[in-house]
């Protein structure tokens, strides 16, 4: 998305030459944790064949590269960039009600389990977003957390996360 040529980018938006240089840098960073850790398990052959950080090694290598090759593009076309919004103040003010939540929701499931977690999560999404009665959410909600918990912890035998109160109930 370009913004608008006579004002250019507003207040609160996100330009594209910030998000192309942080990504590129985090993907160069996850590439040099790749390679770190490949030569802590080694990455020569062995007698039986390569040691476990032979492949993983050379797949950070590429992430680096490929990382400091979009990092340097980044650059180098930095102001071509200068005028070209990623996301907007609105449209990620958007994605913020979906992504702080979410993240509220993975720390929440290691202090009540997976099932608790979610039961809030989705009664809350549907009372919240989607604008339902409080009671059909909590119906609902409820519905799937004991069909979910039914499948993988009865039927296929996987455990998941669990908190005090599936303790409570034996689980």
């Amino acid at each position: 998305m370009e913004a608008n040529p006579e004002t250019g980018p507003q207040k609160g938006d996100v330009q594209t030459r910030w998000v192309e240089l942080v990504v590129a840098l985090l993907i160069v960073v996850a590439g040099l944790v790749v390679i770190q850790d490949s030569l802590r398990v080694g990455i020569s052959w062995a007698s039986d064949g390569p040691k476990a950080g032979y492949f993983p090694f050379y797949i950070g290598v590429i992430l680096a590269i490929s990382g400091a090759v979009i990092a340097a593009k980044a650059v180098m076309n930095w102001r071509a960039l200068a005028d070209k919004t990623f996301v907007t103040r609105s449209q990620l003010k958007t994605v913020m009600q979906m992504l702080i939540p979410s993240i509220v929701y993975v720390t929440v499931i290691a202090f009540t389990g997976i099932y608790v977690a979610s039961f809030i999560f989705i009664a809350g999404f549907m009372v919240w977003q989607g604008k339902y009665k409080w009671w059909l959410a909590i119906v609902i909600a409820f519905l799937i957390c004991a069909g979910l918990f039914f499948m993988f912890e009865v039927w296929f035998l996987v455990p998941l996360p669990k908190g005090p109160l599936e303790a409570w109930l034996g689980y």
